[in-house]
């Protein structure tokens, strides 16, 4: 079995820049929702695969919060960043961004996704550790560690 070398959150990093077309809009001439959290899903994908060197699949999109809309023609910024590893596990913070034409950036979502990463057989595998290497990473990863205890906690109370 290959030892897994510990990665930095800056090695996995991702963003992905998306102009709202009018396809995306829903009855409210806003972006819809289920189209922004593929968008996410997919920023988040890329993330925990970078980081696993694996194919992996969404467990759960632990939170989706709606700051604000995003209209026909704005410029959308996701960017998706490791805040915390399990075994197998890894939880992606994706921040969306509207980008106004002169670079400044509001945000309107922010998402906490857990991916698993796969082996061969489609089985969770583990994953490497995570550097933290900022101030606000390590209050990302203690943040982090306090979610995935809760999710442990709703899981057991579900069943």
């Amino acid at each position: 079995m290959e030892e897994l070398q510990p990665k930095t959150v800056s090695q996995s990093r991702t963003e992905q820049v998306q102009i709202v077309m009018p396809e995306h809009i829903n009855g409210y001439d806003r972006l819809f929702g289920g189209k922004l959290v593929e968008w996410i899903d997919i920023v988040a994908g890329v993330v925990a695969r970078r980081h696993s060197n694996r194919n992996i699949t969404t467990v759960s999109i632990d939170n989706l919060h709606f700051k604000a809309a995003a209209h026909v023609n704005n410029t959308v910024v996701l960017i998706g960043q490791i805040t915390h590893v399990g075994n197998t596990s890894m939880e992606v913070r994706v921040d969306t961004f509207v980008e106004s034409l002169c670079g400044e950036k509001k945000l309107v979502n922010r998402a906490y996704l857990v991916m698993v990463a796969l082996n061969d057989e489609e089985r969770p595998t583990k994953v490497p550790s995570l550097i933290i290497e900022t101030e606000e990473e390590r209050l990302e990863w203690e943040a982090g560690a306090k979610r995935s205890a809760l999710r442990k906690q709703r899981s057991i109370e579900a069943y």
